[in-house]
Parts: structure tokens; sequence; C-alpha cells
């Protein structure tokens, strides 16, 4: 069975770090690009960040630049979502998903498998 599952998320506290995981099965996220979308109650589903499978370069939306960092685990088959200086704007369900090839964006429609997700909740 072909799927994507993510991990790491929980109740933070303002200014404080998780790191989220992305694991596959039943298929090699070598070819893939992956990326990071999060949706908070009443939103529409943002994209934040993307590893592509061409050359592993990263992209990053405004809102999480600079403290968010996307990489690729050393087994290749797992991508991490480092996320740091969490703010309350934050909380959302995280989920990844892959698209065959190199990045071209973060509409959802292009992308073939996504996780079930997981809550981060930045609250005090």
């Amino acid at each position: 069975q072909l799927q994507l599952v993510e991990s790491g998320g929980g109740l933070v506290q303002p200014g404080g770090s998780l790191r989220l995981s992305c694991a596959a099965s039943g298929f090699t996220l070598y070819y893939y690009s992956i990326a990071w979308f999060r949706q908070a109650p009443g939103k529409e589903r943002e994209g934040i960040s993307c590893i592509s499978s061409s050359d592993g370069s990263t992209y990053y939306a405004d809102s999480v630049k600079g403290r968010f960092t996307i990489s690729r685990g050393n087994a290749k088959n797992t991508v991490y979502l480092q996320m740091n200086s969490l703010k309350p704007e934050d909380t959302a369900v995280y989920y990844c998903a892959a698209h065959l090839g190199p990045w071209s964006g973060f509409n959802p429609y292009e992308y073939d498998y996504w996780g079930q997700g997981t809550q981060v909740t930045v609250s005090s």
C-alpha cells in the first residue's frame, strides 16, 4: 500500500520548536518532490515548504521563511520539517504531499499522495 505518514505534531508554547516527519511506505521518495501544507480552522490549505526531487532545492512561503527548514533524511525515504520560533498563527493540521518530478508549485491537485495530517498547536 502506497502511503505517507506524518508524525511529530503536538502542543508547544510560543517560541518553541517541533520537528515533523513524513515517512513513505510502498514507494520511494527519490523521484518525488515533497511539500508541506497546513490548514487552520476556517482557512484554505496553504503550501508552506517544498523540497524538489531534481536537485534538492527548497522553497518556503513568506509566512515561515527563516523559521522552518525542510530536509530529506539520510535514508531518503523520510522528509522532515524543522519548525522553530513557533507562533500561535502556526496552529494548524500539517500535511505532507508527494508530487512526481521536480517541484512546480503548491497546487494541491498536482500532488499524487497525501498523508493523514498531524495537529500542531502553539499556545501558552
